[in-house]
């Protein structure tokens, strides 16, 4: 039987290592068999979620999230958090669409666990 894990991240893209840790944990996780995971980004995390991003140097977080789609993790952007930033209407990573509250609360009463980051 597999294990439903929702990891909800809030995190700057880069400017804390609190992304870049949910996301590695999240690459680290689906190599488990026995497990399903969603990831839900919030506040500035939904930033990392622009296409067209190519960070000069060290870790590259759209390569991650693509990672993590082609490895069939579901992944979705809050939509206020998107909307507060202006960036609801940019083109996202592929794969990647816009969530909402009440989603995320079903997501979270259907986890087995939740981590937030």
């Amino acid at each position: 039987m597999k294990q439903e894990i929702l990891i909800i991240a809030n995190g700057a893209p880069y400017g804390s290592e609190s992304l870049f840790n949910a996301l590695r944990l999240g690459i680290a996780l689906n190599e488990q068999e026995s497990v399903i995971l969603k990831i839900f980004l919030m506040s500035d995390a939904v930033g990392a979620a622009l296409a067209g991003q190519s960070p000069a140097e060290g870790y590259n977080l759209r390569q991650m999230l693509e990672i993590l789609l082609a490895q069939g993790t579901v992944i979705r952007l809050c939509k206020s958090c998107t909307d507060a930033r202006g960036i609801s209407s940019l083109p996202l990573i592929e794969g990647i669409e816009i969530g909402t509250l009440p989603l995320l609360a079903q997501w979270t009463l259907a986890a087995d666990k939740v981590l937030t980051f």
